[in-house]
């Protein structure tokens, strides 16, 4: 199957070959048809390409909103004229917000709501290109587009804007949610775009009647593809609430056959079961053992003598985590971050295939992808078509291909920096190819820790590994930079905490008790590290890290520059207490 020319006529080319198929839901409205789609984004492009808006082709649109269907409408309808996308995350600070809109040169910003516009109206000092602030809800159908839209550009300007764009334009510039300063944007062509549509396209699968669940910000780049895909093979793309805490009540009742997702959620299916099945004496054994025996039938490796054994736990296991997932799961995918071992044996085992993948909004979002025609787990898969993988000396992943962006928006050393001479994109990555072509990442090559004694340590993998040990563990930082030794940040999971208060008969707010549970996930990673890389202290924090403290990115990535400010003094401290346990 072909994709479309460019995203230009995307929801064109969708509309005449799907037609009546259903294409988007959400919670309280009727489905909206592939022809539906198509008449909308026709109409919202033509009243923003016309006298009252103006866009023209080039021109740079932001859109400021949370996940929902009028997020598609708008950013097809941009595309549609040839102008340019530029998603901002609705958690961005007035700060970021500024700088987003001011760096990209934005003239138009579509908002949620009232709330957001307001938002924009009180940076608009510093973002004197903005002309027009436009509301998601006036371009709702059936209303239609809003007043000031109107009137609209006549079909025939509108379909030779569309006809005019070319692999070579501008699609969008997506500014990466950084671990570290300002956001860079990303400049990324229709070209690049299509590529990865096209590498993806038949190892995904699906088509009409399948259902994808979307929560993941459309700001991020991975959800835009996600959308592409979806419609391209005339898949329905339903969007619901949006927050983390509710997913698993709305996947039953959209009942997907395809869910892209942050490893958390898979991570919190699996500690919740686990925490039910240790509420009953003997539970966590039955339930190990039980997972034991679903990853041998997983692997086509269950010996006759446990069938029976199979059976009994796929009735009392197995079923009921796929009926959590909706029942019709066939596809999940996972990035961003790695998702640990136990939880994808305990989703093999229960039938969940999940399939991790990795790229960077610089490659267009995709590298390399698991999927069902090759997966290894523990790896992040195999370059996709057209993608070159190499590891260079320093054990840095590069890639290139026609997906690699051409560059940074406004910021050629920047771009110097990270594409070099022969097109070969710098991924800031660590990792390694195996045999057969599959990718493991290892760590951030600016994250690594040198300390005082010169010994080079990989924080990520210590980390993963007190996280693995336990449920209760929602993050670690290790901090040893210029240091005698390592230490480490641990927050807690809230959710977790208290199902452990229940089960253990203990008050939640037990520190003692709590850092115990700590104590002995930390003393289980030190077992399988290296004796340098050894956690010699630690402090268990009283808050979580979120997004809204400047911790956390929005695609929750630990920003540890501004961890390391925030919990100095804790830092400081664990140092002071000299080589003790902490």
């Amino acid at each position: 199957m072909r994709r479309p020319g460019t995203l230009a006529v995307f929801t064109a080319w969708a509309g005449d070959r799907y037609g009546d198929h259903p294409a988007l839901r959400a919670k309280g409205m009727p489905p909206v048809s592939y022809a539906e789609l198509r008449d909308t984004v026709r109409a919202i492009a033509g009243g923003l390409a016309g006298p009252g808006t103006g866009v023209r082709a080039g021109d740079r649109v932001a859109i400021l909103s949370e996940t929902r269907v009028e997020w598609t409408y708008a950013h097809f309808a941009v595309l549609a004229v040839g102008a340019v996308v530029v998603p901002v995350y609705p958690t961005a600070g007035d700060e970021e917000l500024a700088w987003v809109l001011g760096d990209s040169g934005a003239t138009v910003v579509i908002c949620e709501n009232a709330e957001r516009a307001a938002r924009v109206a009180g940076v608009r000092a510093k973002t004197p290109d903005v002309r027009h602030v436009l509301l998601l809800d006036e371009l709702r159908p059936p209303t239609g587009p809003a007043a000031s839209l109107t009137p609209p550009a006549p079909p025939d300007q509108l379909a030779a804007r569309a006809a005019a764009v070319g692999d070579g334009d501008l699609a969008a510039i997506v500014y990466t949610s950084g671990t570290t300063g300002l956001p860079k944007g990303c400049r990324l062509t229709h070209g690049n775009l299509g590529a990865v549509l096209e590498a993806n396209l038949d190892l995904i699968g699906g088509g009409p009647g399948d259902r994808t669940y979307l929560y993941l910000p459309l700001a991020h780049l991975l959800a835009q593809l996600i959308q592409f895909t979806t419609l391209l093979r005339g898949g329905e793309l339903c969007y619901f609430g949006g927050r983390i805490e509710d997913v698993v009540s709305e996947l039953a009742e959209v009942k997907p056959t395809h869910l892209p997702s942050v490893p958390r959620l898979f991570e919190k299916v699996h500690a919740t079961v686990l925490s039910l099945a240790e509420g009953r004496e003997g539970g966590r054994e039955r339930f190990e053992e039980a997972v034991r025996i679903g990853v041998l039938a997983a692997e086509g490796r269950l010996p006759d003598e446990l069938t029976a054994a199979y059976e009994e736990a796929d009735q009392r296991l197995y079923s009921l985590v796929r009926a959590v997932f909706g029942g019709r799961l066939r596809w999940a995918l996972t990035g961003a971050a790695p998702i640990a071992p136990r939880t994808m044996d305990f989703l093999r085992a229960c039938g969940i295939q999940v399939f991790e993948g990795y790229g960077m909004t610089e490659s267009g979002g995709v590298i390399s992808l698991n999927h069902p025609g090759a997966v290894r787990y523990g790896t992040v898969g195999r370059p996709v078509a057209g993608c070159e993988v190499r590891i260079a000396e320093d054990g840095e992943v590069l890639a290139r291909g026609p997906m690699v962006f051409p560059g940074y928006h406004a910021n050629e050393a920047a771009t110097r920096e990270t594409v070099d001479a022969d097109g070969w994109l710098h991924t800031g990555d660590l990792g390694a190819l195996d045999g057969d072509g599959y990718l493991t990442i290892t760590g951030r090559k600016k994250d690594l820790i040198i300390t005082s004694a010169g010994k080079n340590l990989t924080p990520t993998t210590v980390e993963q590994a007190v996280q693995q040990q336990s449920p209760l563990v929602s993050h670690v930082v290790m901090v040893g930079d210029r240091r005698p030794y390592p230490v480490a940040l641990v927050t807690l999971d809230a959710q977790e905490v208290a199902g452990w208060a229940a089960r253990e008969g203990r008050d939640p707010g037990d520190r003692e008790a709590l850092r115990a549970v700590v104590q002995e996930a930390v003393d289980a990673a030190n077992a399988r590290v290296s004796r340098p890389a050894r956690i010699r202290a630690f402090a268990v924090l009283d808050e979580d890290f979120t997004v809204d403290a400047g911790v956390l990115t929005p695609t929750l990535k630990v920003r540890r520059r501004a961890v390391a400010e925030r919990y100095a003094a804790e830092i400081e401290a664990l140092y002071a207490t000299g080589t003790g346990t902490g």
